[in-house]
């Protein structure tokens, strides 16, 4: 995978744009402008304060001017950049700067999945599998801390030089999607929208393995499974049709890769993977399953992506007109142009016809009638058949297995606290049986257990306390820190929901740990090294000395700055970094001798200068300068004072 990241070069253009080159906020220089998408801009910029380059995501107008927007817009991102995983682009701050609703990101050089398409098509089944195996690592931490992407695409799926894979964008949908929701609409790219968003605007961890599905089939085909000539097309056949196996665009891709798209895109949400966390699963043990040679097996090259990038933007799409309308049956009324979701759907995938039982059976009279006995043995033996064996396999893999034997799948779904979710906990009738064939076998599947209790963690260690959640059935979610007097450190304080509440299993648990007592972080700035280390030792903290050393007013070998800084709280043991001063900054001094006092004082003051006045009785009504203390043409250190006698 990190061939397939570093053979594409991707250019950073910068266009024309009034921000390139100002200072946002006062902090962040904006360099050069990276991309345009649908509810943003992306720019690279320069933290000046930390002097470090990072991504500014900049909300475009429409959305900074809905006040309510913003406010949740910054309560999201708050959220989101607790969420610290290494496939996970970081969010390191948030603001607002006149008419400029902004994100300040991890900035990451390199391509994105939709980069990585376009050069190449489709991928080797084993590239395909090292991008989405750390993307659905990203989206499961997401999902068990409560965060839903809701608008997964290959756009969003950055790839390092490095070949280090990220998710971006979690803040901003879903603030927007806090939005699109209170106005009924359905916030999403068009292409990897799942059926539920797009017929009911809902949105849970399912989405997303719905998505990936997607993105899968893409990375293995080079193309979307679901195409049309207008968006209303495409969302019909998310409603209606079954995403095609991948082997039925590339004929020789094994058939687990098949069963991994199906079972993340079946259209009923209840038998999807819960979230990326179980999908992940399924995608690594297929990976078991196959060979070196099938993983690294060629792609035609001949099959190249579509590009429609009116499918590839995040829309909000209003949800009147997301389910598509039938047109009118008499044809006397003309088509609407401007409600593009009347466009006639394309018709549904039909199976071919099954011989009809009537008809056998009539066959077999005749047959018997003119005493031919073998064919009428010929035809009962062919209508028979065997339930193959079903139980605890992923619902994609067993109805396959029942449609391979000739027999049709009817599903229900009930609760389970042995079957994995999504597997089979029984047939009706049952495995073995004899049964007519081209008859129905009825799949009970798995929706896991119904409910768990939240268990009483305070006081456990973290490691203990996860174990104890997986025990019971849940996942730990978002782990926060907080100072506490009675719980030691590195024990839970609390959770989120409370012990003892009911939640669905495989629901994801917030927990609160403990960082001991705080420390007061003492202010050692202006101190000698040796004084300001041996302070911050007797408060319990450790210290480093950072590497480069900066000018200040304070003289050489005493300590300009410290992080954290004085007077803010601490954990015992934590790092404060010194920054030792190399002496003030040196300046030559304005010879201002004959000046009148104001164009003196000015001259000083513009070179870096405080300025005090000497008038003692005999200059107390002068107006021009008989002295000053340092002589022009000498140097001073920056912001010293200077002197001046006035007669």
């Amino acid at each position: 995978m990190t061939g397939v990241a570093r053979t594409l070069a991707c250019v950073d253009t910068t266009l024309q744009d009034p921000l390139v080159g100002q200072l946002l906020d006062g902090r962040y220089r904006v360099e050069a402008r990276i991309a345009v998408g649908g509810m943003a801009t992306v720019y690279r910029a320069v933290d000046t304060r930390l002097d470090r380059v990072l991504a500014l995501k900049v909300m475009h107008p429409t959305l900074a001017a809905d006040v309510s927007f913003v406010e949740r817009f910054i309560r999201e991102a708050k959220s989101v950049a607790r969420l610290a995983h290494p496939n996970v682009v970081q969010v390191f701050d948030q603001g607002a700067h006149g008419a400029y609703v902004y994100l300040a990101m991890e900035y990451v050089a390199g391509c994105t999945l939709r980069d990585v398409l376009r050069e190449r098509g489709a991928l080797q089944p084993r590239a395909a599998l090292d991008i989405l195996e750390p993307v659905l690592a990203a989206l499961g931490a997401a999902h068990r801390a409560g965060f839903v992407h809701r608008d997964m695409k290959p756009e969003n799926v950055l790839i390092g030089d490095d070949g280090r894979v990220k998710v971006a964008d979690f803040g901003l949908v879903r603030a927007v999607d806090t939005v699109t929701n209170t106005t009924g609409a359905v916030l999403g790219t068009v292409s990897y929208l799942a059926p539920e968003q797009i017929e009911h605007g809902t949105a849970d961890p399912r989405v997303d393995v719905y998505a990936c599905g997607i993105v899968l089939y893409e990375m293995l085909t080079g193309d979307k499974p679901h195409s049309g000539s207008s968006p209303a097309q495409v969302l019909y056949q998310h409603l209606h049709a079954d995403v095609p196996p991948p082997s039925a665009a590339v004929p020789g891709l094994p058939a687990a890769l098949d069963n991994l798209v199906a079972a993340a895109t079946v259209r009923d949400a209840a038998l999807r993977p819960y979230d990326a966390a179980a999908l992940l699963g399924h995608v690594l043990q297929a990976r078991s399953t196959l060979s070196q040679e099938q993983l690294d097996a060629v792609p035609p090259q001949a099959l190249s992506a579509r590009h429609d990038n009116a499918e590839d933007r995040t829309s909000v799409i209003p949800r009147s007109l997301s389910v598509p309308r039938p047109l009118p049956v008499g044809g006397d009324e003309p088509f609407n142009r401007t409600s593009v979701f009347e466009t006639p759907p394309p018709a549904p995938p039909r199976r071919p016809p099954r011989p009809r039982r009537g008809l056998l059976v009539i066959i077999a009279a005749v047959l018997l009638v003119l005493g031919v006995g073998g064919g009428v043995w010929y035809i009962n033996a062919g209508q028979f058949t065997e339930v193959p064996p079903v139980l605890a396999k992923p619902r994609a893999e067993a109805t396959k297995q029942l449609e391979d034997a000739g027999l049709e799948a009817r599903i229900r779904t009930a609760y389970s606290d042995t079957v994995e979710r999504g597997s089979v906990i029984s047939s009706d009738p049952e495995v073995g049986e004899r049964i007519r064939g081209n008859d129905t076998v009825t799949l009970t599947v798995s929706r896991g257990p119904e409910t768990v209790r939240v268990p009483q963690l305070r006081g456990y260690p973290l490691d203990k306390a996860k174990e104890q959640l997986k025990k019971d059935g849940l996942a730990a979610g978002m782990v926060t820190r907080d100072f506490d007097e009675d719980v030691p450190r590195g024990a839970v304080i609390s959770t989120e929901p409370e012990p003892g509440t009911e939640r669905r299993s495989g629901s994801a648990v917030a927990l609160t740990v403990s960082q001991g007592q705080p420390v007061d972080v003492p202010d050692v700035t202006g101190d000698s090294v040796e004084d300001a280390t041996a302070e911050l030792q007797d408060a319990g903290l450790k210290v480093e000395i950072a590497p480069e050393q900066v000018t200040s007013e304070f003289d050489q070998g005493e300590v300009a700055q410290q992080s954290p800084d004085p007077d803010t709280q601490a954990v015992e043991g934590d790092t404060v970094t010194l920054t030792v001063s190399k002496g003030p900054e040196m300046i030559e001094v304005p010879d201002v001798v004959g000046d009148k006092v104001d164009k003196a004082t000015e001259k000083l003051e513009d070179a870096g200068f405080r300025v005090e006045e000497d008038r003692g009785l005999l200059g107390l009504f002068g107006d021009k300068v008989e002295s000053q203390s340092v002589e022009g043409g000498e140097e001073a250190p920056k912001g010293s004072t200077i002197t001046i006698v006035i007669r």
